[in-house]
């Protein structure tokens, strides 16, 4: 993964997605690597984090903290108690931290009231003090609503300025926070020797974005890799009726999913009629959307 990305010309990679599923119908489950379980988060972030920054490209843990679900994200507040938190949902993010993670995304939805990527206590007290982050924190696409570089929060994105700009910060944030800020950021730069390695910058990139840096042994990896994750089931002791000896002679599979095929929004990119947000059978919609490439019935 991180091969690839290099290879496109990308610095960093908005992921590991590590959330614990607390909503079935959260609709970025698809992409978090906990499912349910934060013994399993904790187990597979660390190899995540710790083999795509091997090739230089930062890791961005997300999403800090407590987004469990699409609906209402952008008003809906999250209500964990201490014991919950740190049993729980903190732990694939304390091992994304000691694996050396570079980056954090702070979320859309609140936590207590206050917006993830404002709230002090959980940026400051929990994720860079008692956790021991030492990267920097990043706000997801348009979370941030207002200057809260004293809060914890050190970068807004997607860099528009609308809070974070130089006459926003000069009067609003310390100077003591925006040195810490900037610190964090660099930090992660040359943790990653981009100062060195950096292939392009926007808008420049065009050729790099189109290359197609895939190989014969990265498909069959990842086919590998998905063929000993599933899970079969034995149908012990004929419990389901569904042998030849039971007479069953057909199995029918209806419903959408029978057929389903995939969805490549083909170019029409973010924000024309929504074509980034649609997800298929195979991979959910959003920016971690990926068109599968070779679908099977």
């Amino acid at each position: 993964l991180g091969r690839e990305f290099a290879g496109k010309g990308a610095n960093g990679i908005l992921g590991p997605s590590i959330n614990v599923h607390r909503v079935a119908r959260n609709g970025r489950n698809f992409e978090y690597l906990s499912g349910e379980d934060p013994y399993l988060g904790s187990q597979l972030v660390r190899g995540y984090v710790e083999g795509v920054q091997s090739q230089g490209i930062i890791a961005v843990m997300k999403h800090w903290v407590f987004n469990e679900q699409e609906t209402h994200r952008d008003s809906e507040s999250s209500e964990v108690d201490e014991k919950t938190k740190w049993e729980l949902y903190y732990p694939p993010f304390q091992a994304a931290v000691d694996a050396g993670v570079d980056a954090a995304m702070c979320s859309y939805n609140k936590v207590g009231g206050t917006y993830s990527c404002g709230n002090e206590h959980e940026l400051k007290t929990v994720l860079k003090e008692k956790m021991g982050f030492q990267g920097f924190v990043q706000s997801d696409w348009w979370a941030t609503h207002g200057t809260w570089v004293d809060r914890g929060l050190d970068q807004e994105m997607p860099g528009t300025g609308e809070y974070f700009s130089e006459a926003n910060v000069t009067a609003r944030a310390s100077p003591e926070a925006v040195d810490e800020a900037v610190e964090r950021i660099l930090g992660a730069i040359y943790r990653a020797e981009l100062q060195n390695t950096t292939k392009c910058s926007p808008p420049d990139c065009e050729d790099w974005y189109r290359k197609n840096v895939t190989s014969r042994e990265h498909v069959a990896l990842a086919r590998t890799l998905a063929a000993e994750s599933v899970v079969l089931l034995q149908n012990t002791g004929g419990l389901l009726p569904l042998t030849s000896a039971g007479g069953v002679g057909r199995i029918a599979v209806v419903g959408a999913a029978a057929n389903g095929s995939v969805w490549n929004p083909a170019g029409n990119g973010q924000g024309i009629a929504d074509a980034w947000r649609i997800g298929d059978y195979y991979s959910g919609g959003g920016s971690g959307h990926v068109v599968a490439g070779h679908a099977v019935t």
